[in-house]
């Protein structure tokens, strides 16, 4: 399989996108053309009209179902495409960050027991520590109440005690007292 650079897959992505929206608007406008002539044959048929203008009528209705079953393929080919990509970067990314994670687990394990320290040196709660670790892996307050099954506020109450008890103000400054030592190595 031939790799393709991140700006190819952009392109990729970009023209996939185009296709789909193009196919929807042409979809649409066969559909309208098929309501209003399929309309007008019924219009037609009932006044009587001769037969050679009701076959012209159904050729164009059938060529509008034809457009209609051209554009559908295309919309559901661009779909499927658009879907086996972010399959496959997915897949990439849930790769490349277990390698991670299996190259960096001592220093991860060891940034957890540095983590913990600093927490019972603040005096936290065991709430109040489980709230900050789950600020420091980015959770909203949110989603911290419904991973802890607990509401908002009390969250929102334990957030601010994290940053209390640390001398802290915020989600930011909590994450660079652990991260601001960590540095790219210089090439």
């Amino acid at each position: 399989m031939r790799h393709l650079t991140n700006r190819q897959v952009n392109v990729r992505k970009i023209v996939m996108w185009d296709e789909k929206q193009l196919s929807k608007i042409a979809i649409a406008l066969y559909v309208v053309i098929f309501i209003l002539i399929a309309l007008d044959l019924i219009g037609d048929y009932s006044d009587g009209i001769e037969l050679s203008h009701i076959l012209a009528e159904l050729l164009v209705l059938l060529l509008a179902i034809v457009g209609i079953g051209f554009f559908g393929r295309k919309y559901y080919q661009a779909t499927q495409l658009t879907l086996s990509t972010l399959k496959t970067d997915l897949v990439k990314a849930n790769q490349q960050a277990q390698l991670w994670r299996n190259e960096n687990h001592e220093l991860i394990a060891g940034l957890g027991v540095e983590i913990q320290k600093q927490f019972i040196s603040w005096e936290l709660t065991n709430a109040e520590a489980e709230v900050g670790l789950l600020l420091l892996k980015g959770f909203s307050l949110q989603e911290i109440a419904d991973l802890r099954q607990s509401s908002e506020r009390t969250v929102r109450e334990q957030a601010r005690a994290v940053y209390r008890k640390s001398g802290i103000s915020g989600r930011s400054g909590l994450s660079a007292f652990f991260l601001e030592d960590l540095l790219l190595p210089r090439a």
